[in-house]
């Protein structure tokens, strides 16, 4: 059995132009000071990584590691999500989901495509020189607008949406392969793959490709009314990464699931600091243990109520005060008799001779 590292924070919803969040070295600094061992790097914030420039130099990131470890900080994984995301954009989103993107790809979805494609490869490139086997994000999405059967599906709609997915996924998952790495997707509402069900669907179209795994993030389970712990039981082999992140499902005679297009504050479903929403995070803990996740457990904070640099403050011991360290040895090992053959034949009724 293994025990997982950490506890480890995602950077991108403290990024920002103000001190300590505003560059490598000094967030490094504020994450120790608060408890943390990692940090989950954006790839796309400028203020913390150069993408291409560590996808064609390991001199490059071993500075950047460098940075990180004089605060006592490693680097758990590259986060690509707002890239990803746009490797597959149906054109319902385009507008909003420009602003992802480069400038130079703005208002042409063909070259944004290419661009995204060739960042979430730079990713992959850039998290091998840094030592890192494993990148998160999204899959993106072409199929989402139809979530809901109504109006009734085109036949063969889905299908074709996952076989350009994963098409487009397909030549990403090869420079993992020649990389050695993996890509753990968060399974999210608004991309194509948002639970177990698309999730299989989706693997299944990229032909089983070991570099396709999931991002465990139970909070968007609790938000879809998923059972977010018999999924560990059913995906725990391709569990690549680990989001700590709490959420609360309140329904109630005027809202459901789908929370009636409210504002976070007012949604029956709605994200909340750790400890303060429905996760069972014991029983979350317990079954990654039972199943030897020995990555990071790594904070993502997105809270409607609490201020985030006190969610971040919080969230370090909550993790500490959950992972498990594993034992080495069964509680019943005094009571132990040794092993001998003979003699458990002899207690079990059964001759040498058969």
């Amino acid at each position: 059995m293994k025990t997982m590292k950490g506890p480890a924070i995602f950077l991108a919803q403290f990024a920002s132009d103000e001190a300590p969040f505003n560059s490598l070295a000094a967030i490094s600094q504020w994450a120790s000071s608060l408890g943390y061992e990692g940090i989950q790097i954006p790839s796309w914030d400028a203020r913390f990584i150069d993408l291409k420039r560590a996808a064609e130099s390991k001199d490059y990131c071993d500075e950047l590691i460098g940075v990180m470890a004089e605060n006592n900080i490693q680097p758990t994984e590259l986060s690509s999500h707002l890239q990803g995301q746009l490797v597959a954009v149906n054109p319902a989103y385009d507008k909003v989901f420009d602003g992802f993107a480069d400038p130079s790809v703005h208002n042409n979805p063909a070259a944004r495509t290419e661009w995204a494609i060739e960042q979430v490869k730079l990713c992959a490139r850039a998290g091998r020189n840094m030592g890192l086997d494993t990148q998160v994000g999204f899959t993106g999405a072409f199929a989402w607008p139809f979530v809901y059967p109504w109006p009734q599906r085109p036949g063969g709609l889905i299908e074709d949406a996952f076989a350009e997915l994963a098409k487009r996924w397909g030549p990403i998952f090869d420079v993992c392969a020649d990389t050695g790495t993996r890509i753990g997707f968060e399974l999210h509402p608004g991309e194509d793959v948002f639970d177990g069900t698309t999730f299989e669907r989706f693997l299944e179209a990229c032909g089983n490709h070991e570099a396709c795994g999931i991002n465990y993030d139970p909070s968007h389970f609790v938000l879809q009314a998923l059972d977010y712990l018999d999924f560990i039981d059913i995906y725990h082999e391709r569990i690549y990464a680990f989001h700590v992140k709490d959420a609360e499902l309140n329904t109630n005679g005027r809202q459901g699931v789908y929370s009636g297009f409210a504002s976070w504050v007012d949604r029956a479903g709605r994200f909340r600091s750790l400890g303060d929403g429905h996760v069972d995070f014991r029983g979350v803990f317990s079954k990654m243990a039972q199943y030897d996740y020995d990555g990071w457990p790594v904070l993502e904070w997105e809270c409607c109520l609490k201020h985030p640099e006190e969610g971040a403050a919080e969230g370090a011991p909550f993790i500490r005060d959950h992972i498990i360290k594993v034992t080495e040895k069964a509680f019943d090992d005094f009571a132990g008799g040794g092993s001998d053959r003979a003699a458990n034949l002899a207690t079990l009724g059964i001759s040498n001779g058969g």
